[in-house]
């Protein structure tokens, strides 16, 4: 789930909308046509909706009586895939337990003891630890867990490590991704709720590790937006460049978590939702 379903379903949550999701079926069946086809397009093939500029992806239509139709596509799906969503008095939430237990499984890590972290910080002895592994087995267990990222914030920044080295990987950052499964085994089903609130702003908090990389010196940022009381963002990315000063890293840090919010508001104003609050920046320095 990314951000942009994340968002719909933060305001379905605190406004009580109906939430939907389907398939396309047989949209791929027939082939291309080789030749030019002229065709009088049918009654209800327009419905009126108007893709958004702030995501492509989002289609949104206003009709009278303050009513709103948004319909997110993904190639031929409207659909969620791999993820339980359940609804109820406390709000709606998501998760990837399945997925989660099938991936411990695969991998042989639920007959292991759990981890209380997904990575130990400060050990620089797997810099050190370059025994080659097999680079498809580790291609393929990191792509699993960026999906499972979606919904579990909490791996995010180790996730991001282990991505550093997916072309070149060794035994210590696989040590990382056996750790982080194991982590995961402890809460398999943990994941998202959504609920109505109060606090109707936009609040964003940023972070960085000054020069925290033990290869090359650059920091790692990372920030989260709760719009309405949920949190629907979230990033942890290494910095291209070296910041010279903690104060440089941490205004990198804050500049892309503002572009962030900048794309929320200009994706809510389409939608014609308010905030009469000014956004709240945090950071720690």
């Amino acid at each position: 789930m990314k951000e942009d379903c994340r968002l719909q379903v933060g305001i379905h949550a605190n406004l009580d909308w109906k939430l939907h999701q389907l398939d396309i079926k047989n949209a791929f069946l027939n082939g291309e046509l080789e030749e030019e086809v002229y065709m009088i397009q049918p009654l209800g093939f327009e419905q009126g909706n108007n893709q958004s500029q702030a995501d492509h992806t989002f289609f949104i239509k206003h009709t009278g009586k303050c009513k709103l139709t948004i319909l997110i596509v993904y190639v031929d799906d409207i659909i969620v895939i791999g993820m339980e969503i359940t609804r109820n008095r406390q709000g709606i939430s998501v998760s990837q337990r399945k997925y989660t237990l099938d991936l411990l499984k695969e991998t042989g890590i639920l007959g292991c003891k759990t981890s209380s972290t997904a990575v130990e910080l400060g050990n620089k002895d797997r810099m050190f630890q370059r025994k080659t592994v097999d680079k498809k087995m580790y291609q393929q267990l990191v792509r699993k867990l960026i999906y499972l990222s979606h919904t579990r914030h909490d791996i995010a920044f180790t996730v991001s490590l282990v991505s550093q080295y997916i072309h070149d990987p060794c035994q210590g950052y696989l040590d990382v991704v056996y750790r982080i499964l194991k982590y995961l085994k402890q809460a398999p089903g943990k994941g998202l709720l959504f609920k109505k609130s109060e606090d109707k702003t936009i609040k964003i908090f940023t972070d960085v590790d000054s020069a925290g990389s033990i290869d090359d010196r650059k920091s790692t940022l990372g920030y989260c937006t709760m719009v309405w009381g949920n949190l629907v963002t979230w990033r942890s990315k290494k910095h291209n460049v070296v910041a010279r000063s903690s104060a440089e890293a941490e205004y990198r840090a804050m500049a892309h978590g503002v572009c962030e919010v900048i794309w929320i508001r200009r994706l809510y104003k389409e939608l014609k939702l308010q905030f009469d609050d000014p956004i709240q920046l945090y950071c720690d320095n």
